[in-house]
């Protein structure tokens, strides 16, 4: 791993997806999928491959912020890097200057992010692994190396993250065949977005119980009597032995969430995602104690800026579900963790992955999360939603509902530079896009 990396170069991709109300929900109601993408080259020609998610106009600032962390990483060898990764994720996030615009959260992190996840796709393909082999494969101390506990040791230390994966090795050969065999479970909310009209709502349930799929998430929060209507087309098309999740998308204040969502408890739903503003902790405490009773949990996480925030959520017992997004926070090894946190404190970790490239992402966490953490499938899944993957290398495979270990290897020379060619979206010639023919990262 003596590579040296020459240069990091970062490209603005955005799909028109609002353009048929793809991703719609109450508070982000014209969407526009799209990404921050990196690319890092070594001199020994091996590449990786990076993004972080967004949604349109300010992915322009996130490609600013991306340039200005670049000289950080330049010039340093992959070997530099790993041998302490830890000190290398301190060195991207307290810049003395740049840290300021953070530290740690905001448009600054999601760069961070970008960068990390290139840097940990570049170290994936120098082993010849798919990211989450790689991470199965190191032992405790070596993941444990990764992390920066900083700020989290009133609830995490290291040695307790050693522990914890100490303890998670009896097994862990197992649930590695079984994931390999029969995949990840996953849940969709490809089928209920809030700007679908009831038709299409209705094709696409049908279809999706046609494919297998027993897990539905719907978007609320614009208007409860239509937020009701919906539930109750959902629910009566999926049964009531298959799983309804809702998801306002931060659009209520604390007392609203409690009786908008006491409203919608005929239908059922295992939680309410986001029922407030992502950075209200206390909020989301109260939103769970008063909706216990009801059975409905909450989850929350996509937007939750850091480690640090994850912690307080949890002392906090403020949410049942631990979302977490591989671009929110500081790539793999901020959300290594926050997972190792959710094993402490016994929350299951549904992930969060609606959005261009974050299904092809976050695969690899959760596999990790069930094989080397939590070796338990109850109350655990992961979003999926069926947009965009054919503008992957390798896209995302379902089966079944589940998701499937991706078992790519490459050849160090395959990642050319054909791959960031003209690029030209099928439907949409007004596509603003950075020239990339195919994406290809986490394979």
């Amino acid at each position: 791993m003596s590579q040296k990396i020459v240069s990091l170069t970062v490209r603005d991709v955005r799909f028109p997806t609002s353009v048929e109300q793809h991703g719609s929900d109450a508070m982000h109601t014209d969407p526009d999928y799209s990404a921050a993408y990196v690319l890092i080259d070594t001199d020994s020609g091996l590449k990786g491959f990076g993004l972080t998610f967004t949604l349109g106009k300010g992915t322009e600032i996130v490609v600013c912020a991306v340039e200005a962390l670049a000289p950080l990483v330049v010039g340093k060898s992959l070997q530099e890097i790993v041998s302490d990764f830890r000190g290398f994720y301190r060195l991207l996030t307290s810049d003395g200057q740049i840290r300021w615009l953070g530290p740690e959260k905001g448009v600054i992190h999601l760069a961070t992010a970008a960068v990390l996840n290139a840097v940990w796709d570049l170290w994936a393909r120098a082993e010849g692994k798919p990211l989450w082999k790689l991470l199965v494969d190191m032992d405790p101390k070596q993941i444990v190396s990764c992390i920066d506990f900083r700020y989290i040791t009133d609830v995490l230390t290291e040695e307790e993250a050693h522990d914890i994966l100490v303890k998670a090795q009896e097994g862990k050969q197992q649930r590695e065949d079984e994931m390999l065999k029969g995949g990840y479970p996953a849940y969709t909310t490809s089928c209920a977005w809030l700007g679908y009209s009831d038709q299409q709502l209705q094709q696409l349930c049908t279809d999706a119980l046609q494919s297998g799929w027993t897990k539905f998430k719907v978007k609320v929060g614009a208007d409860l009597e239509d937020d009701k209507r919906r539930c109750c087309l959902i629910r009566q098309m999926i049964g009531p032995s298959n799983t309804l999740m809702i998801d306002a998308n931060q659009r209520w204040d604390v007392a609203e969430a409690i009786s908008w969502v006491s409203s919608l408890a005929e239908f059922n739903p295992l939680w309410i995602e986001e029922p407030t503003s992502p950075d209200d902790i206390l909020g989301h405490a109260a939103i769970s104690k008063a909706l216990a009773p009801l059975g409905i949990g909450v989850a929350t996480g996509e937007q939750c800026h850091n480690r640090v925030m994850f912690k307080q959520f949890l002392q906090a017992s403020a949410l049942q579900f631990v979302q977490i997004d591989s671009c929110r926070l500081g790539s793999v090894n901020e959300n290594l963790a926050v997972m190792l946190m959710a094993q402490k404190f016994q929350v299951p970790v549904c992930p969060h992955a609606g959005g261009v490239g974050l299904c092809e992402l976050v695969q690899h966490l959760i596999l990790f999360d069930y094989i080397c953490l939590s070796a338990n499938l109850h109350n655990r899944m992961c979003e999926y939603v069926d947009h965009l993957h054919e503008h992957f290398t390798s896209p995302v495979v379902i089966q079944d509902a589940h998701y499937m270990p991706p078992k790519a290897r490459w050849n160090r020379k395959e990642s050319n530079e054909e791959e960031v060619q003209s690029f030209g979206y099928k439907r949409f010639a007004f596509l603003k896009c950075c020239g990339l023919k195919v994406l290809s990262v986490w394979a």
